[in-house]
């Protein structure tokens, strides 16, 4: 799974996979209804990559709080977004029991399971991709340095 070419935007529902670049906006389409539409410079995107929600100890990015659902899950849809506010805050607290409840709010949580299923539905949430990734980065890291 990688949550770098899937952004949220602000203002409009869902969520949208990159697919060009231009000079002053970026051409995306709707995983929901795959609908092609530009962005722009002046909207508040967001990649999912980016995103991390608050625990107690560290910032947790989205894509393993993602993968925490899909096992507690057992590769099953999270419960609906539009569940009343205490049956959400109970869910997160099942999925990451040591969430900063001061800093994630229940509009934060809605989000992430409304995007968690969104994602589900597209197949873009698979348990075996934390190993590919780190082998990536270990690579990543192998790659020689030029001498000083």
């Amino acid at each position: 799974m990688n949550l770098k070419d899937i952004l949220a935007i602000g203002g409009q529902p869902g969520l949208y996979k990159m697919l060009s670049q231009a000079k002053n906006n970026i051409i995306v389409e709707s995983l929901t209804t795959g609908k092609r539409m530009p962005a722009y410079a002046t909207s508040k995107i967001s990649s999912l990559g980016d995103i991390a929600i608050f625990t107690l100890s560290e910032d947790l990015p989205l894509q393993k709080v993602f993968l925490k659902i899909f096992e507690i899950e057992s590769g099953g849809p999270a419960i609906d977004h539009k569940s009343d506010p205490q049956t959400l805050v109970s869910y997160m607290e099942k999925i990451l029991p040591d969430y900063d409840r001061d800093r994630v709010y229940v509009s934060d949580i809605k989000k992430l399971v409304q995007w968690y299923n969104i994602l589900l539905e597209k197949g873009l949430i698979t348990p075996e991709e934390p190993e590919t990734e780190t082998n990536e980065e270990e690579s990543a890291n192998d790659t020689p340095q030029p001498a000083e």
